[in-house]
């Protein structure tokens, strides 16, 4: 389902190897200059500016508040979702690594042990609306992180990120309610009781739809998916025709969670998502064209005249 991966946690997988976009927009954060020299200036909600000091960088990790937050402070076990943009500090050029200002979609980083021990300080404690830095240096990384530097000779790197704590990831949403008849010849749906995997079937020797089909099996109470929005679904994906299954969201046991509406999924997903309710269960048929293209994906076992069809549950946006 997915086009690509956003490229940021994978550019610095020794701060958010445990990881895994409402925007804040707007909110003024005065200029800020840390314990460590370093001065972060810019608004929260947008790409901050950081101005570095002379000299060695620091050996020692530290962590800082910008601007204060409001409302409940976030804990270990927390899913915050936040906005970042790192650093390499190397004493010359201070090149960026990366910033998900730049992808255009907030991250989700799940506030547990796994962490380096400075990010942990730095999100426990924080409130929603809060800008915080931390200099991430090598004594902040547990002996297995120290190991995985080493390999990739980042053993002395010291790295900065800027963090914009956005708010805590909603707990899905259970899809309820009547079901109606899908009316797509070909296609069968089994709804079961709330909470539990549907069940759809493919195998046809009906001729698959040339269009894009979007058929609305449950209608959700919840606020419109917007464009720009993560998106948490659980869904099937099978071929139209075979019945053969390629990806299941339930099958892993958890909710996927994408931004919708802005090319990161293909884009029969992208125009039939954005539109629905939060806890509308909803059946799609997508051509080729609107899937993987001809170029298919061989490694999800798609050839390029495929048709997808999926049946997907919108268990929450923000």
């Amino acid at each position: 389902m997915r086009r690509r991966r956003l490229a940021v946690l994978a550019a610095v997988p020794l701060l958010f190897a445990a990881a895994c976009g409402t925007d804040q927009g707007g909110t003024s954060a005065t200029g800020s200059t840390a314990s460590s020299g370093l001065k972060v200036t810019g608004e929260v909600g947008a790409k901050p500016t950081v101005t570095f000091p002379q000299g060695t960088p620091p050996a020692k990790s530290s962590e800082e508040t910008v601007k204060e937050g409001s409302g409940t402070e976030f804990k270990v076990g927390d899913n915050v979702i936040v906005n970042y943009t790192v650093y390499t500090w190397d004493g010359k050029n201070n090149p960026t690594v990366g910033s998900t200002y730049d992808t255009g979609s907030s991250e989700t980083i799940q506030v547990t042990d796994q962490l380096p021990s400075v990010l942990k300080e730095a999100f426990v404690g924080a409130k929603p609306g809060g800008r915080h830095v931390a200099v991430v240096a090598p004594d902040s990384l547990t002996a297995e992180q120290r190991e995985q530097a080493k390999q990739s000779g980042q053993e002395n790197v010291t790295q900065v990120l800027v963090m914009d704590m956005v708010g805590l990831k909603p707990e899905p949403v259970t899809v309820t309610g009547e079901a109606a008849d899908p009316g797509l010849k070909g296609v069968e749906v089994k709804n079961p009781e709330a909470g539990k995997a549907p069940t759809l079937t493919t195998k046809t020797k009906e001729k698959a739809p040339a269009e894009l089909v979007t058929k609305v099996i449950v209608k959700g109470t919840g606020p419109q998916v917007k464009s720009g929005q993560n998106l948490m679904a659980h869904y099937i994906g099978k071929i139209w025709g075979s019945d053969k299954q390629f990806d299941s969201s339930w099958e892993r046991g958890q909710p996927a969670t994408f931004q919708i509406g802005t090319g990161q999924v293909i884009k029969g997903w992208d125009q039939t998502l954005v539109g629905q309710t939060v806890g509308s269960r909803v059946l799609v048929s997508i051509p080729p064209a609107l899937g993987y293209g001809e170029q298919g994906n061989e490694q999800a076992g798609i050839k390029g005249t495929d048709t997808l069809v999926f049946l997907v549950d919108i268990v929450g946006a923000y």
